[in-house]
C-alpha cells in the first residue's frame, strides 16, 4: 500500500486499531484487560473508544493508538523503529523512499586512519540487522572511549573526564548506523547502554539528534541495586550523566516512551534506594511521569517526584548553567527523600503488633458497654454467638423467596431492644416497609389467642376502601398495631434511595446519625447490586466489589455491624445455596465476615421452586455459608408466613 507521504500512512495506521485489537484475539465490543504492561489489571477495565481511535483504561490511565499497541508488542520505544514495524505489517511504502520493511544486511566500514579501530567497526556492524540485538559492542566501546580526547563536546557538555570514564563514553568522528548504511556519516557521541546496545548522539553543533542500537535498556541500570543514595530517574542519558556530575546518582529512560521498560526493569530488582522522579520540565515528561507514578505505586516502591531544575528544561541546561545551584537542589532532594524515607519507616514500624496492645486491651475494656446486637431470632444469635458483632453481613437468596422480610423483620427486634437501625431501601419506598412491619404486628398480637382473622396484610393495611368493611375488633388490632411498631420505630431510619445511594452516601449518613444521636446503628443495605455504581465507566463487577470493600470499611471504621442484601444469580435458582450463588461473588465471598443463604427447604433437592412459592406458609432454610469467626454449615429452619410478612424459627424435624 502506498502512501503521498509518511502523515498519511500514519493517519492509515492509526485508523486500523480496531482490526489490529481483533486480531490479538480481543472482541471489541466489551470491556478487555488492559494491555499497559505495569497494570495488574485483574478485572476488565480497558475499552475501544471508536470515536477517538484508540484503547483507554478507566482504571490506569492508559490510552493507547496502533502506534503505542505496535511500540508495546514488538518492544520497541524509538518512534522510527515503532514506525518500521507498522510500515511492514501493513505493507506500507511512501512514494518516492525505498521500501521501509526491508532491513539492510550490510553497512560500510568507518573511513578511518586507524586500522585497528577500522576492523572494529567492520566486525560489529557488518552483522545483518535482525542480529544486532545480540551483538557484544564491549570492544567497540572500549576502543570508541579511546577516541574521546578528539571531541570536546562533553566539555561543553559540563561533564568531567571522571564521569565520562566512569561510563565508558566514546567517540567516532565517522559514524554510520548499521541500519542505513547510505545515510551521511556524523559525529558521535557514544553513550553505551549495556553491552548490547547504546546512542549515537550528534555532536556537530547545533544539530540535535541521536540514534539508538540495539534493544533499549535503560542507562545505568545497574545503579537500582547498588546505589548507595536516592536515585534520580531523568528522561536523557546526558540528562542522568549530568545529575552524577553534579553529585547525585541517576538513571535515564532514553526517553519519555521507556517508562515501561523501567517498570519492567523494577518488577524484577527492587531498588535498594527510594527513586525521585526528576523528568524534563515539559508536557512529555509530565505525562510520563504521571504514568511513571502510578506503575510504581502499583510495585509498592518507594518514590518522590522533586523538580531539581528551576526553570531550566532538564538536567543538562542547569548544570551548564549554574553548577552550583543544581549541586544544592540534588542534596536537598536527597535529604528530602531520606527524611520521608525515615518518616515512612516510622509510620511502617507503628504497624508493629507490640504498638497496639494497650489498644487492644482498652478495645476489650469498651465492650463490656458494647455488646453484641441480638437479631431477636434465637436461634440465629445463638449460631452467631449472641448475635451482631462490627462486621459485614451478606444475606442472600432467589428472588421473591423473603429476604428483605427476613432483614427487616430481625431490622424491628433489634429497635424493639432499644438499638438504632439505620435502613437504606433502593428497591422498596418507606410506606411500603412499614405496611409490612405494621402488619407483621398484627399477626403476632393475634396469635396467641388463635385470632389471625384479625390480621391483615400490608395492602389491607394502607388501602383505606377496605376499612368500610372491616368489623370495630380488626380496626382496633390495626390501631394497636401501629402504637405497638410506633414505639420502637423511633430506633428506625429508613433512606429511600432508588438507585441514588452508594457506597459514599451510606458513609456520609452513617457518620451524620453517629454524630447526631451518639449511638451506632445497625446498618442495612436492600440490595447491594442496586447500589448507585461508583463509577459509571467501571463494570458491574467492578462497581460491586467497590461498594462491597466499602461497607467492609465501614463497619470497620465505625465498629458496627453491616448487613447487605445481595441477589443470587440466575444459574442458582435451582439447587442448594452455595457461595458462588452470590451475584459478582468474588468481593463478596471474601470480603464478608458472615455469609448467610436463604432457601426453600429441600433446595438441595429436586424441588418445584415455583410451587414452594405458592405455599403459605413456606418452609425456608437458613444456611450460615461463612462464619470468620465462629462455626459455618450450620442450617436453621423458618416458617414464612408471606401474608402477614413473618418467619417464626422452628425445631428441625
Amino acid at each position: 500500500m502506498e502512501f503521498n507521504n509518511r502523515d498519511q500512512a500514519k493517519e492509515y495506521i492509526k485508523s486500523q486499531i480496531e482490526n489490529y485489537l481483533k486480531q490479538k484475539g480481543i472482541d471489541t465490543r466489551k470491556p478487555f484487560k488492559c494491555l499497559n504492561p505495569t497494570h495488574a489489571d485483574k478485572n476488565p477495565s480497558m475499552s475501544y473508544d471508536s470515536k477517538r481511535n484508540k484503547a483507554h483504561c478507566f482504571s490506569c490511565g492508559a490510552d493507547y493508538d496502533t502506534l503505542d499497541l505496535i511500540g508495546l508488542d514488538y518492544n520497541l520505544s524509538d518512534s522510527k523503529d515503532i514506525f518500521n514495524k507498522a510500515y511492514e505489517i501493513y505493507h506500507i511504502t511512501i512514494k518516492g523512499e525505498p521500501n521501509n520493511s526491508e532491513f539492510i544486511d550490510f553497512i560500510e566500514p568507518i573511513k578511518k586512519e586507524d586500522k585497528t579501530m577500522q576492523d572494529t567497526h567492520i566486525s560489529i556492524h557488518t552483522e545483518k540487522y535482525t542480529d544486532t540485538y545480540t551483538q557484544d559492542y564491549t570492544a567497540f566501546y572500549d576502543e570508541a572511549h579511546s577516541h574521546i580526547g578528539n571531541t570536546d563536546y562533553p566539555a561543553k557538555r559540563g561533564l568531567s573526564q571522571e564521569v565520562i570514564d566512569r561510563f565508558n563514553i566514546g567517540y567516532i568522528a565517522e559514524w554510520k548506523h548499521p541500519k542505513t548504511p547510505t545515510a551521511p556519516i556524523s559525529p558521535r557521541l557514544i553513550i553505551p547502554t549495556g553491552r548490547h546496545s547504546y546512542i549515537a548522539r550528534e555532536t556537530t553543533p547545533g544539530v540535535k539528534d541521536y540514534k539508538k542500537v540495539g534493544e533499549v535498556e535503560i542507562f545505568n541500570g545497574q545503579a537500582l541495586e547498588t546505589a548507595q543514595r536516592p536515585i534520580f530517574i531523568t528522561e536523557g542519558e546526558i540528562d542522568a550523566l549530568s545529575i552524577i556530575e553534579a553529585g547525585g546518582e541517576a538513571a535515564g529512560l532514553g526517553s519519555t516512551q521507556n517508562t515501561h521498560k523501567l517498570l519492567d526493569l523494577l518488577r524484577d530488582h527492587k531498588p535498594i534506594q527510594p527513586l525521585i522522579i526528576a523528568l524534563d520540565n515539559d508536557e512529555a515528561g509530565e505525562v510520563a511521569a504521571g504514568k511513571l507514578t502510578e506503575g510504581l505505586k502499583s510495585l509498592n516502591i518507594a518514590f518522590y517526584k522533586r523538580n531539581p531544575y528551576g526553570d531550566h528544561k532538564d538536567a543538562n541546561e542547569a548544570l551548564i548553567a549554574d553548577r552550583q545551584a543544581l549541586t544544592a537542589e540534588i542534596q536537598e532532594a536527597e535529604q528530602e527523600a531520606g527524611d520521608l524515607r525515615r518518616e515512612e519507616r516510622r509510620e511502617y514500624l507503628k504497624n508493629s503488633t507490640a504498638n497496639y496492645i494497650a489498644a487492644f486491651i482498652n478495645d476489650i475494656d469498651s465492650s463490656v458497654n458494647t455488646p453484641c446486637i441480638p437479631t431477636g431470632f434465637n436461634n440465629l444469635d445463638e449460631a452467631l454467638d449472641g448475635g451482631l458483632y462490627e462486621g459485614l453481613y451478606t444475606i442472600g437468596a432467589i428472588s421473591s423467596l423473603g429476604k428483605t422480610t427476613f432483614i427487616t423483620q430481625a431490622a424491628d427486634q433489634i429497635a424493639k431492644a432499644g438499638n438504632d437501625v439505620l435502613i437504606f431501601s433502593m428497591e422498596m419506598a418507606r410506606a411500603e416497609l412499614m405496611a409490612k412491619s405494621i402488619s407483621r404486628e398484627t399477626f403476632q398480637l393475634t396469635l396467641p389467642k388463635g385470632e389471625t382473622w384479625k390480621a391483615k396484610t400490608a395492602r389491607g393495611i394502607t388501602a383505606g376502601k377496605r376499612y368500610q368493611e372491616y368489623k370495630q375488633e380488626e380496626k382496633e388490632t390495626i390501631y394497636k398495631a401501629i402504637r405497638e411498631y410506633a414505639a420502637y420505630a423511633k430506633n428506625i431510619f429508613i433512606i429511600e434511595g432508588a438507585g441514588e445511594v452508594g457506597a459514599k452516601q451510606i458513609r456520609e449518613t452513617v457518620e451524620k446519625h453517629i454524630s447526631i444521636t451518639g449511638k451506632r446503628p445497625v446498618v442495612i443495605i436492600d440490595y447491594l447490586q442496586i447500589l448507585s455504581p461508583y463509577n459509571e465507566r467501571y463494570t458491574d463487577k467492578q462497581n460491586t466489589d467497590k461498594a462491597v470493600l466499602e461497607l467492609k470499611r465501614i463497619s470497620r471504621d465505625h465498629k458496627l455491624p453491616v448487613i447487605a442484601i445481595s441477589s443470587f444469580n440466575r444459574m442458582s435458582y435451582n439447587g442448594g445455596a452455595k457461595m458462588e450463588a452470590f451475584k459478582e461473588s468474588g468481593a463478596i465471598e471474601y470480603s464478608s465476615d458472615i455469609l448467610i443463604a436463604l432457601q426453600a427447604k429441600g433446595a438441595d433437592k429436586d424441588i418445584n421452586i415455583t410451587e414452594e412459592k405458592k405455599k403459605n406458609p413456606r418452609d425456608i432454610e437458613l444456611v450460615i455459608l461463612k462464619n470468620r469467626n465462629g462455626a459455618a454449615g450450620i442450617t436453621l429452619h423458618y416458617s414464612y408466613n408471606t401474608l402477614f410478612n413473618h418467619f417464626s424459627e422452628i425445631v428441625p424435624y
